[in-house]
């Protein structure tokens, strides 16, 4: 291994990209230790240990908790995505918009510049609310959490989580463009591995001081290491259909005849329906830690994880944005279309309607799997920390909660949450740039890091 690493910063270009990467990252992780003026900064931390478990928590896992100390980059690159995916609905639903998506490379920079304009209204609109929020709030202990409220201080909080989001923004573009790996899926990357040396540390010092048995921290990290091996092949596994190319003849030249492949994903919606699905459910814990919305407090309380109608729920609506998302980024219809034009064509599939059917089939079933295996993988950490919800089944739940162990029904009691959304983005990524690292050494003649398999040069 370490004469891979070596071989990797052998190559100029890439060690170039590598350091840029790295360079840009230190510098994002700076910026999310730059306070916003007016705030009290221990009142506000004091708030958010509160408000664990709500949407608040998850954004702030996506700002590498900058949100709860409300930096600069306390929005994070959380707008950019929403503004994303809201174009990627109105691209769908709206003819203009999807005609200018299929116009090439043109096209593709009209939609980037959509994309950071609505970034930048939908930061200036959570900005202000931010401010005026805030003014209202408290600590636990009744301090204010804002020094001198006003106008004033709204202004300045939207300014400042604007420029720092449209600052995060030009980051990530920076590193996809002159170092390696995507760089807003980087970015946020950083801000969730930062969490982990402090979470390893703190494990290992209650192993050591009895808090937590050896007897459960081994079989915790057995666990944590069948998790991530399910990820991987969760991000990589792909149903391949055969595709059959016409023969032409071009003078006394014979083209075509071969046989490709068309790889369908089996995870196709990636990780956004575990965050649709998060937000929804984390609504009403939200509506409460922040509204005082008290007549939501029962259902919140059923909500929380470790409970079973917060599994149940969150498992159907995984399934569910599975599909729904599926059904908006791959059309088979327009796939059908394109092989057709190429002279192509699905063995023993008539070109057109009949291999849209096909693949529209195959993508469901394919959809089914990869959503079960999704939704599994997202509740397992919040089995391990708590346990299954056996008890909560109404009228004969204790009953047979009694037949189990006690730590299948309350968890291994583990001094740190790392959840599904975390972990499934954190494996992708890091997939995602040792396939562009794999590749940029393959093309030098450099032996990469895998011998064999699907990482192997982008294949």
């Amino acid at each position: 291994m370490l004469e891979k690493i070596q071989n990797m910063f052998k190559i100029p270009e890439l060690r170039h990209r590598i350091l840029f990467t790295l360079g840009i990252l230190a510098v994002y992780r700076l910026g999310c230790h730059l306070p916003t003026p007016g705030i009290n900064s221990s009142a506000l931390m004091q708030f958010f240990e509160a408000q664990k478990g709500t949407i608040l928590g998850m954004v702030d896992m996506f700002s590498g908790g900058a949100l709860k100390k409300l930096t600069l980059f306390a929005l994070g690159i959380m707008p950019y995505i929403s503004a994303s995916i809201i174009l990627q609905l109105l691209i769908v639903v709206v003819p203009s918009l999807e005609k200018l998506s299929k116009e090439g490379e043109a096209g593709k920079k009209k939609i980037t510049m959509y994309t950071r304009y609505g970034t930048a209204i939908l930061s200036m609109v959570q900005g202000f609310g931010i401010g005026m929020w805030m003014e209202k709030l408290t600590s636990p202990s009744g301090v204010p959490i804002v020094i001198h409220p006003g106008i004033g201080f709204k202004l300045l909080v939207m300014i400042t989580l604007t420029a720092g989001t449209a600052f995060i923004m030009w980051l990530g573009e920076q590193i996809s463009e002159r170092g390696i790996g995507n760089g807003i899926s980087l970015i946020i990357f950083a801000g969730i591995i930062v969490r982990l040396p402090e979470a390893i540390v703190k494990t290992v010092q209650q192993v050591l001081q009895g808090e937590l048995k050896i007897f459960i921290a081994i079989p915790l990290v057995v666990a944590i290491v069948f998790v991530v091996a399910l990820v991987v092949i969760l991000q990589q596994a792909q149903r391949r259909l055969p595709i059959q190319h016409a023969k032409r003849v071009v003078g006394r030249k014979i083209y075509g005849g071969h046989t490709t492949y068309l790889p369908l994903r089996v995870n196709t919606a990636g990780v956004i329906p575990v965050i649709f699905a998060s937000s929804i459910i984390m609504f009403p814990a939200t509506a409460v830690g922040i509204f005082g919305a008290s007549f939501l407090q029962p259902i919140v309380s059923q909500l929380s994880p470790g409970r079973l109608l917060y599994t149940v729920l969150f498992v159907g609506a995984v399934i569910f944005f599975c599909y729904f998302y599926t059904s908006i980024v791959f059309n088979p219809t327009d796939v059908a279309d394109n092989l057709r034009k190429a002279g192509a064509n699905i063995p023993g599939k008539r070109a057109g309607k009949a291999t849209a059917e096909y693949i529209d089939q195959v993508l469901s079933r394919l959809t089914l799997g990869g959503a079960v295996f999704l939704a599994g993988v997202s509740v397992l950490p919040a089995i391990l920390v708590y346990g299954l919800p056996i008890a909560d089944i109404p009228f004969i739940g204790q009953q047979i909660a009694d037949l189990f162990p006690y730590h299948i029904t309350h968890g291994l009691s583990v001094p740190f949450w790392f959840g599904g959304t975390a972990l499934l983005i954190v494996v992708g990524v890091a997939l995602d740039t040792v396939q562009q690292i794999e590749a940029q050494m393959m093309m030098r003649h450099y032996d990469g890091f895998m011998k064999k398999g699907k990482l192997r040069g982008r294949r």
